[in-house]
């Protein structure tokens, strides 16, 4: 593997992974690579906060360092980044620094700075179609505490496939899930259910019963979500 800038300038195993996977947004890069993500644009959509000029800064440091490889299709279609023997090593490590910010780091403080984009791109890639109507079935999320422009998110599942809009498909709504942001990523994150904050008035679901149902049983939560805090 070959370091592509300078670094601690130590003959030391940690300092020499550190310059490669340390530098800003990098690790975070890795999560969206453990989670699937295979395209610049989907990458980006895990990332949104970071530029796509540091994307593809980030991405050929990787492909340097022999992290990732990048394969061109022929065919016109975008190009795409897979991790290397050396990156599927990785996948522990990341898995394991998200399961110590879980346990140890405070999240009340985070959950102050929230990105619903982020948050309803995480849970799309988790939703297991399965339990959800044969059919298409179109579950409408309201963020009933946000700007009118960040309100509103449709998950469609049809055929299998759960695929994330920002704007209105023209679909009949076939579920409606109204609450603030915070607590529903309270429930992703694995800190609270949707059974208590329907309890608490904070969640309403509104839909046929066995739809709402189906979608607690759908609705997979953070792979980081089972971990207790340990946080005094």
């Amino acid at each position: 593997m070959e370091n592509t800038r300078g670094g601690y300038g130590q003959f030391c195993p940690v300092a020499m992974a550190s310059e490669i996977i340390c530098t800003r947004w990098t690790m975070v890069l890795l999560r969206e690579f453990c989670a699937g993500g295979t395209r610049f644009n989907e990458l980006h959509r895990g990332v949104p906060r970071m530029s796509p000029t540091l994307l593809a800064k980030r991405l050929k440091e990787l492909e340097a360092a022999g992290v990732i490889e990048r394969t061109a299709r022929g065919d016109g279609a975008a190009a795409e980044y897979r991790l290397t023997p050396a990156g599927e090593d990785l996948k522990p490590i990341v898995m394991a620094v998200g399961f110590w910010g879980q346990r140890w780091v405070e999240t009340q403080a985070s959950l102050d700075n929230l990105d619903p984009g982020l948050l309803m791109w995480d849970m799309r890639r988790n939703v297991d179609p399965e339990p959800l109507s044969p059919g298409r079935c179109t579950v409408q999320f309201e963020y009933s505490d946000l700007p009118s422009t960040k309100r509103h998110y449709w998950l469609v599942v049809e055929e299998g496939a759960v695929d994330l809009c920002y704007a209105d498909p023209g679909f009949d709504v076939d579920l409606y899930v109204v609450c603030p942001l915070r607590a529903m990523t309270a429930i992703w994150m694995g800190l609270s259910t949707m059974d208590k904050e329907v309890a608490a008035g904070r969640l309403e679901l509104i839909g046929p019963a066995a739809l709402c149902a189906s979608l607690r049983r759908s609705l997979r939560l953070s792979p980081f979500a089972g971990e207790k805090k340990r946080v005094a």
